[in-house]
C-alpha cells in the first residue's frame, strides 16, 4: 500500500518536470503545452508519409500547385508566417480538409469538386491554417499525452480499432483526434480574418457551410472535421457571415476580383467519388481492378476504401470488417503474427481453400479497453500478396453478424467480372446552360438522371429551382 502511494506521489511531482511553456501566437501570451514548437513541427513530418501512404496524393500536379499557391499566399499573412508549410491534395471522394501539427494540411479531391469559387477554398484554407497557428494539433496532443501519464483524461483514439489494427502509425492517429467547439470558433474567426486580409470575400466561406449540411443530410456522407463538434451548421454560417462583415469593415479591404468562372475550369476533370481504378462497388460486390480480385458487401453496409485498407461497417455502427494486406510468408505466419500482437485468445482455427487460394480461419477473442471483441479472420494467399480480412463485433452481437462476416471472407475472389478492369472513374465536366432555365432543366438539357439532380444540385452549391442565364457555367458529373 505504501509502495502504491509512492509511486502516485512520485507520478504527481514528476509530471509538472514535463510541463513548458508555448507561445499564443494569436494573443502572444504564454500556454501550457507538453510539445516544444520543434516537437510539434517533427510530428507533422513524421505522419505526413503515412498519411500520403493511407490516402494517396491525387495526380494533378497543376491542381496540387494551385491550391499549394493560394496557402502559401494565407500562409504569408497569418500570425506564424515563418513556419514552413506544406500543402497537399490527397486522392479521397470524402469531403473533407484537414491540417497536422506543424504546417501540413490537405484538402480531399472530393472538398476541391464542391467548391464553387476560389473565396470558398481561401476561406476553408485559412480555418486550417488557424489550427496550425493556434496549435490545436499540439494541444490535443497533449491531451493525448497527459492520458498516457494516467491523469485520467480518456484515450481519444478507439482502442477497439487499434486492437484489431494493431499499433497505429503517428500519422493515422492524429486523425482521431478531435478539435474542440472553441477550437473550432477559434479557426472559423482565423480563417475569415486571413481570407479577408488577402481580399477575398469570407461570407463565401460561410455560405459553404450550407452546402456541406445539405450534403451530409442528403447523401450520408460524414460530417468534415471542420463541422464535427457543431450540432447546428446554420448557426455557424450566421456567425461566420458576422465575422466576414466585421473584418471587411475593421481594416483597409481590398476585394480580390476572383472569377467563379477561373476556379470551376481548374477542376474540371477532377475525378468525383470513387476511382475504380483503385476498388469500387457494384450491386453489392467490390472490386478491385488493379490487384484484380473481388469480394461481396452486405447490403446497405457502408463501404471506406483508402489506399492501404477496405473498411465495411454495418448501418448499425456496432460491427465491422476490415480488409487489407498482410504481413507473412504464409497465411499461417500472418495468422501467428496477429494472434501475438493482438494477445488474442484463439477459439477456432482451421487451415482453408477460398476459391482455391490456401487460407488459415481464425476465430478468436481479443480484450480492448471497453469490450471483449469476438473477431472472425481469413489470411488468405492470392498469388505473390497476401490479404487479411477481421471481421469484429462485441461477444454479445457475435452470433448476429458472423454469418455476414463468413460472407464476406468466403466470397473473396479472383477478378471474375472483366468489365470491371474497363470501367472508368466519372468526372466533373464543367459546361455552360444552353438556354436560361433553373438548375433542374439545365442539368437534363446535359442527359443527367434524375436520381442525380439532387446530388448535382449540391455539387453547384445551388438549389434545383434557381435559375440560371444563358451562358452560366455548370457542373456535371460523367465518365
Amino acid at each position: 500500500m505504501k509502495r502504491k502511494l509512492l509511486l502516485a506521489l512520485l507520478a504527481i511531482i514528476c509530471v509538472p518536470l514535463l510541463w513548458s511553456c508555448a507561445r499564443d501566437y494569436v494573443t502572444g501570451k504564454s500556454t501550457f503545452s507538453l510539445m516544444s514548437e520543434s516537437q510539434e513541427v517533427a510530428l507533422g513530418r513524421e505522419a505526413d508519409p503515412q498519411i500520403l501512404a493511407e490516402y494517396g496524393a491525387y495526380d494533378d500536379a497543376a491542381l496540387t500547385a494551385y491550391v499549394s499557391g493560394i496557402g502559401q499566399e494565407i500562409a504569408r499573412v497569418c500570425h506564424r508566417p515563418n513556419l514552413e508549410y506544406n500543402f497537399r491534395v490527397v486522392d479521397s471522394p470524402v469531403v473533407n480538409a484537414f491540417a497536422l501539427p506543424g504546417g501540413y494540411v490537405y484538402f480531399t479531391r472530393g472538398i476541391l469538386a464542391h467548391f464553387n469559387s476560389e473565396d470558398e477554398l481561401a476561406g476553408v484554407m485559412g480555418h486550417e491554417i488557424g489550427h496550425v497557428v493556434a496549435r490545436h494539433g499540439a494541444e490535443q496532443q497533449t491531451r493525448v499525452q497527459l492520458a498516457t501519464l494516467g491523469l485520467g483524461l480518456g484515450s481519444i483514439i478507439s482502442e477497439d480499432f487499434q486492437k484489431i489494427s494493431g499499433a497505429l502509425q503517428t500519422g493515422v492517429s492524429l486523425l482521431f483526434l478531435k478539435y474542440g467547439r472553441s477550437q473550432e470558433s477559434e479557426s472559423d474567426k482565423l480563417g475569415a480574418d486571413y481570407s479577408t486580409r488577402l481580399g477575398y470575400d469570407a461570407h463565401q466561406m460561410a455560405g459553404f457551410f450550407r452546402t456541406i449540411a445539405r450534403l451530409s443530410e442528403g447523401s450520408g456522407q460524414q460530417i468534415p472535421t471542420f463541422l464535427s463538434t457543431h450540432p447546428d451548421p446554420g448557426q455557424r454560417e450566421v456567425r461566420v457571415g458576422q465575422l466576414a462583415s466585421e473584418f471587411q469593415t475593421k481594416g483597409p479591404y481590398t476585394p480580390k476580383k476572383t472569377d467563379r468562372s477561373d476556379y470551376l475550369r481548374r477542376i474540371d476533370g477532377v475525378v468525383y467519388g470513387d476511382d475504380p481504378r483503385k476498388g469500387f462497388v457494384e450491386n453489392n460486390m467490390f472490386y478491385h481492378p488493379e490487384l484484380r480480385f473481388q469480394f461481396p458487401v452486405p447490403q446497405k453496409w457502408i463501404v471506406v476504401n483508402s489506399a492501404q485498407q477496405v473498411q465495411i461497417i454495418n448501418p448499425e455502427k456496432n460491427a465491422g470488417v476490415q480488409m487489407s494486406l498482410g504481413e507473412g510468408k504464409t497465411p499461417a505466419a500472418a495468422a501467428d503474427a496477429f494472434i501475438s500482437g493482438a494477445q488474442a485468445t484463439v477459439l477456432r482455427r482451421e487451415n482453408k481453400r477460398v476459391n482455391g487460394m490456401a487460407a488459415v480461419l481464425l476465430e478468436s477473442n481479443v480484450q480492448s479497453q471497453n469490450n471483449v471483441l469476438q473477431v472472425l479472420s481469413y489470411f488468405i494467399q492470392k498469388e505473390q500478396y497476401l490479404y487479411v480480412f477481421h471481421g469484429y463485433t462485441t461477444v454479445a452481437l457475435f452470433k448476429n453478424y458472423a454469418g455476414a462476416f463468413e460472407h464476406v471472407m468466403a466470397g473473396f475472389d479472383h477478378l471474375r467480372n472483366q468489365a470491371a478492369l474497363t470501367k472508368k472513374p466519372y468526372r466533373v465536366r464543367i459546361e455552360r446552360a444552353r438556354q436560361g432555365a433553373d438548375l433542374a432543366t439545365v442539368l437534363r438539357s446535359f442527359k443527367m438522371k434524375e436520381e442525380m439532380l439532387n446530388e448535382l444540385s449540391i455539387l453547384n452549391g445551388i438549389k434545383l429551382e434557381e435559375r440560371l442565364q444563358t451562358g452560366s457555367m455548370v457542373k456535371i458529373v460523367r465518365e
